[in-house]
């Protein structure tokens, strides 16, 4: 979570970022700020002229036993306020030459700067453009012309009301001018640490919601790596991060709130309270009424609605047009590649069941595939969405594993390990992209790799009533005694094959644990003739030590073994591991990943004590 200077800096970074074009923007449109500004003191004049007539009202008509003369200066406020219509008819006219241009402004920066992402960027769609063309636009628009509309009012307004007072009496400034200028000058010192709180709350609420979401998809492998205390403090850390975020944002809203009283409320008061003291230096009746009027109908509803626009439609119009017309989005690193990878690994979303949440970031080092002996496995910008309107669960990745290596897949339950593994089967399909093995397609119309080329061993382990030799020989009819005596040495799978009697004897699956299973299936993939092997978490109810075993003896057949790894043990056994926490897919040696991943680096302190096996 960003601290509160880097927050803060980040707004002050906007308001840098905006300026220049904000003053080019309005430098072009000063017949529209002109023609705005004259229909605006008309609205001063009719707040100077209802204070105006309402003291007079008094002092000359009713007060002097003129009653003509006082409904003549009522008609005349009277007039004031019913002339209020065109004027703001006028104003609104005059804001469509503001608005308009603006946002027109903002769409055409939002098409550029998609267009550019695609030309330039790491690959995929840019679906944040929907929003910024429709929601974030429309956001900008509207809070512009909202603050245009309150600035010019209270200025103005306050001009008019302020100038009517001086006309009624210079001591009524005396009294009126220092609450309402401190507290507008509270409230303005209010803004940019009130901004850094609102941005430092909101990166805690996120930080803390994403932590609970990733140790809620993870609790298996928390459970099994030992790692969850860890996890828990580190919780604990995030809530109480949240918890002074949220008290330092309720504590500038006090501050807010006594700026908003003693710039609403305090000038009435002192008013009242200095009535005695005004009497004594000659202010009628009638000027203390028309004072009040000022007050009242003008001066604090304009102040009011300034403070409330800056507090609220302000923040909102500087994040948005940060959002549309600053930097891209994207990483400045999006064309560094995974090693081993043939491009860029671009943003993946979480939107269905086995899936990797949030943008996953490229790793920092680059080992294209270049020429040489064909991939065993290669992704080309592979998209996969679970549904018609879901979001992609893979988003243009690209994916390259070389002949006879050992790749160990490792992240929080439901990224989307299994995922990956289902495409390279050919199980499932991608919506875009190709899916190759051994350099040949492996799914649609174009598929041209025999599914014989790989053999997929999901958890639960398939073991059909026959004979333990059938069992073992089902992906190699053709394989002789010793064949299947090797396997059974290679996997430890002696005492189980003696227990139920021999290879030739027959076997109930019922009768079987689910480890039994599993090892009778590894040993039939390792008897496989197919030159590629995908475990996905096919080790997970063997013991480590059986695990281990099982995986070495995977590894030495010939061919490319791919493993969805039980155990970070896996992992360290593997030529290489890929990381997959949501974030950013990193890719590379135990020692390599260790040093690069954090996800990783929580993974394997639990391990830290003692060697893997």
């Amino acid at each position: 979570m960003s601290s509160g200077a880097s927050v803060e800096s980040d707004g002050s970074g906007a308001l840098r970022r905006l300026g220049p074009p904000a003053r080019r923007f309005l430098a072009r449109r000063t017949g529209v700020l002109v023609r705005l500004a004259v229909w605006s003191l008309a609205e001063a004049g009719q707040a100077f002229l209802v204070g105006y007539a309402i003291a007079h009202s008094v002092d000359r008509g009713f007060l002097a036993g003129d009653t003509r003369e006082g409904l003549l200066w009522l008609a005349a406020a009277l007039v004031a306020v019913v002339c209020a219509a065109p004027v703001i008819r006028g104003v609104f006219a005059e804001l469509a030459g503001l608005t308009e241009p603006l946002r027109d402004g903002l769409v055409r920066r939002a098409v550029d700067r998609s267009l550019e992402r695609a030309l330039h960027g790491a690959g995929g769609t840019d679906r944040a453009a929907v929003s910024r063309l429709t929601n974030q636009v429309e956001i900008a628009r509207d809070s512009f012309a909202g603050l245009v509309l309150t600035l010019r009012s209270f200025l103005f307004t306050a001009a008019g009301a302020l100038l009517g007072l001086l006309s009624l009496h210079p001591a009524l400034l005396v009294v009126v001018l220092p609450p309402l200028l401190g507290g507008l000058a509270l409230f303005l010192a209010t803004l940019r640490p009130m901004a850094a709180a609102q941005r430092r709350a909101l990166a805690a609420d996120e930080a803390l919601g994403d932590h609970a979401a990733r140790a809620r998809a993870a609790l298996r492998d928390l459970t099994a790596c030992g790692t969850g205390p860890d996890r828990a403090r580190q919780g604990a850390r995030l809530v109480a991060d949240a918890a002074s975020a949220a008290r330092a944002l309720a504590g500038w809203a006090a501050v807010r709130t006594a700026a908003l009283g003693v710039a609403g409320h305090l000038p009435v008061l002192a008013l009242l309270v200095a009535v005695p003291w005004l009497r004594g230096r000659g202010v009628t009746t009638g000027s203390l009424l028309g004072a009040f009027t000022y007050l009242a109908q003008s001066l604090l509803p304009a102040l009011h609605t300034l403070m409330t626009a800056l507090g609220a439609a302000g923040a909102r119009l500087l994040v948005v047009l940060d959002r549309i017309t600053g930097p891209g989005p994207w990483p400045t690193d999006t064309h560094r590649t995974a090693p081993g990878a043939s491009g860029p690994v671009p943003p993946q979303r979480k939107t269905a069941p086995d899936r990797t949440p949030g943008p996953v970031t490229p790793p920092e080092e680059t080992a294209p595939h270049g020429p040489g002996p064909i991939p065993a496995v290669e992704l080309r910008s592979v998209t996969l969405s679970y549904g018609v309107r879901a979001e992609p669960v893979l988003d243009g990745l690209d994916l390259c594993v070389a002949p006879g290596e050992h790749l160990a897949v490792v992240g929080p339950s439901g990224i989307g390990k299994s995922t990956l593994l289902r495409l390279i089967a050919g199980t499932l399909a991608p919506d875009d992209g190709e899916v190759r093995v051994a350099g040949r397609t492996v799914t649609g119309r174009a598929a041209t790799e025999p599914a014989a080329a790989r053999t997929l061993l999901p958890q639960e382990a398939y073991v059909f009533s026959g004979t333990v030799g059938d069992n073992l020989a089902y992906l190699r009819p053709d394989a002789d005694r010793a064949d299947l005596d090797a396997a059974v040495r290679a996997l430890g799978l002696a005492a189980l094959v003696d227990r139920v009697g021999g290879l030739d004897a027959t076997v109930r699956p019922a009768e079987l644990s689910p480890g039994e299973r599993q090892s009778i299936a590894l040993a039939r993939a390792c008897l496989s003739p197919a030159p590629l092997l995908l475990l996905d978490e096919a080790t997970c109810h063997l013991d480590p030590a059986a695990e281990a075993r099982a995986e070495r003896a995977l590894a030495r057949r010939p061919g490319t073994l791919v493993v969805v790894a039980h155990r970070l043990s896996s992992a360290v056994r593997a030529d290489r591991v890929l990381v997959l926490d949501g974030v950013r897919a990193v890719c590379g040696t135990h020692e390599d990943v260790l040093a690069r991943s954090p996800l990783y680096r929580d993974l394997t302190g639990h391990w830290n004590a003692g060697p893997l096996r």
